[in-house]
């Protein structure tokens, strides 16, 4: 799910100005050209062109990415200065402007801000039949589709609900297939070497002491090792990770988060696992409730649990792709497969202006640092960020797992987190994708008038994890719908 909070972006890399929260801009009453201008465009000077809305000529709308904060602005019709007097408005240096906050700290207060929005405009308003007008077919309005009702929504998820209760993790276990999992005693640097070179995100990981599996390897604790070397200061070596064991790194870790006994002693993590019999529902509910997408189908044969077999890997795409299977020739019993994912509020999407109570969606230009990325990505919880150029439309993604490509080559042993900048960094590893995620999948887009069906089909590709919503034409970024959104959605 593609979303930060400001309190969390705040920090990022050190440079708050790097983060960008693209605002849709809307005048909805009409005009031959319209622009858009404020404090955000270059202080003023900048005038950003306004485009009518396919089907409704006389909405115009631009979305623009602007830094957390407080921001003014006017629009500029048929050549005369107007702001919109159904949007908070103050009385500034440049006449009546419209005002937008997007707070960095809660308490932060305005004291210039309207408090409540003036009313008895003499404006003519077409936004009623505009939010009615969903269905899009190759980026122009075409129909109206009904809006999706309360008795649809919770039908359909009630059947979701019966056959993942019925279906188990056995069902996702392929005919043939490998798993990889690493030995807690191997070197990180060894382990990343291996989750590089096998083009995977993660690994369980083996303890032989113990006779049991103990937890899992992700790219994330690779960026982890790199942001805590780079914050004492270290100058990042091969030496330097070919020191510690992956048991080591993960009671390092343990103590880092503050997971400790009252003796000082860190606290191993529980191990997240499915067995080959649990049903899927218990299983999509223990990813979303640990917040991670796969984890290990571990079985044993004994009472106690000892000689666990690891048979696969339970992955959120995986159990999508058993209910697009199922109810693939019978999606008349599910409405809500065939509403547009802008009609249900799935994912993460672009806040309209004066709306206050949803996340942001953060973005980065391509010379933002590889540091500001990481730390974003940690952060902010999120598993990938989009990355747009000057007018907002969606040139990639960097994502978690990219940061393994830094193995290749011993990359990580040369380079400087702070220096080194996105667009280097993909272009570090754009040889060097996963096989189970290809370069041709990494970007997949989607419009926001897209099924929930044709949405959900491609995100149960294998390794698709995120689709983001652009605008048709322009690639503007209008939100992104990860797996977690579409489970948390059809779960209720």
């Amino acid at each position: 799910m593609f979303a930060t909070n400001m309190d969390s972006a705040r920090d990022v890399g050190g440079a708050p100005s790097t983060v960008l929260i693209p605002m849709r801009f809307v005048w909805p009453y009409g005009g031959r050209s319209v622009f858009l201008s404020g404090s955000f465009a270059r202080r003023w000077s900048e005038l950003i062109p306004m485009t009518p809305v396919e089907g409704c000529p006389t909405v115009f709308q631009a979305i623009y990415s602007v830094t957390p904060g407080y921001h003014q602005y006017k629009f500029f019709v048929d050549g005369e200065w107007r702001h919109d007097e159904h949007q908070p408005y103050v009385s500034g240096e440049y006449g009546l402007v419209n005002t937008v906050l997007l707070a960095t700290d809660p308490n932060f207060f305005h004291p210039n801000v309207t408090p409540e929005i003036t009313s008895g405009s003499n404006m003519e308003e077409d936004t009623e039949a505009f939010r009615r007008l969903v269905r899009i077919t190759d980026g122009n309005l075409t129909d109206v589709v009904p809006r999706i009702t309360e008795g649809d929504l919770q039908g359909s998820r009630h059947r979701i609900s019966v056959f993942l209760s019925a279906h188990t993790t056995y069902e996702l276990l392929p005919e043939s297939g490998k798993v990889v999992a690493l030995d807690v005693d191997l070197p990180v640097k060894q382990a990343f070497h291996i989750l590089h070179e096998q083009g995977i995100p993660l690994a369980p990981l083996w303890d032989f002491s113990k006779g049991q599996f103990v937890g899992v390897l992700t790219a994330l604790d690779f960026i982890l090792i790199l942001r805590e070397l780079g914050n004492h200061g270290s100058n990042l070596t091969e030496e330097e990770l070919e020191t510690h064991t992956i048991a080591a790194w993960k009671e390092g870790k343990a103590y880092l988060n503050g997971q400790i006994d009252g003796h000082g002693r860190a606290l191993p993590r529980r191990f997240i696992h499915a067995g080959p019999y649990d049903n899927l529902k218990d299983v999509v509910l223990k990813l979303l409730q640990n917040e991670v997408a796969t984890v290990p189908i571990i079985h044993s044969s004994s009472e106690d649990g000892t000689f666990p077999q690891l048979l696969h890997l339970a992955s959120l795409s995986g159990i999508l792709k058993c209910i697009c299977r199922y109810f693939r020739h019978s999606s008349s019993s599910l409405p809500i497969l065939q509403a547009p994912i802008c009609e249900l509020h799935v994912g993460t999407w672009v806040p309209e202006i004066g709306e206050s109570n949803c996340r942001p969606l953060a973005m980065l230009r391509p010379s933002a640092s590889l540091s500001a990325a990481l730390n974003l990505l940690v952060q902010a919880q999120v598993s990938s960020i989009p990355i747009v150029d000057d007018t907002d439309s969606l040139v990639d993604i960097y994502c978690r797992s990219d940061i393994t490509a830094l193995a290749k080559d011993r990359a990580y042993a040369h380079i400087n987190l702070n220096e080194m900048t996105i667009h280097q960094a993909l272009q570090l590893g754009q040889d060097s994708y996963s096989p189970y995620e290809p370069r041709s999948q990494r970007c997949q887009m989607c419009l926001r008038s897209d099924s929930l069906h044709k949405v959900m089909e491609r995100l149960a590709n294998p390794g698709v994890r995120r689709l983001v919503i652009v605008e048709a034409g322009s690639k503007r970024v209008e939100g992104i719908v990860s797996l977690s959104d579409i489970f948390k959605f059809l779960l209720g």
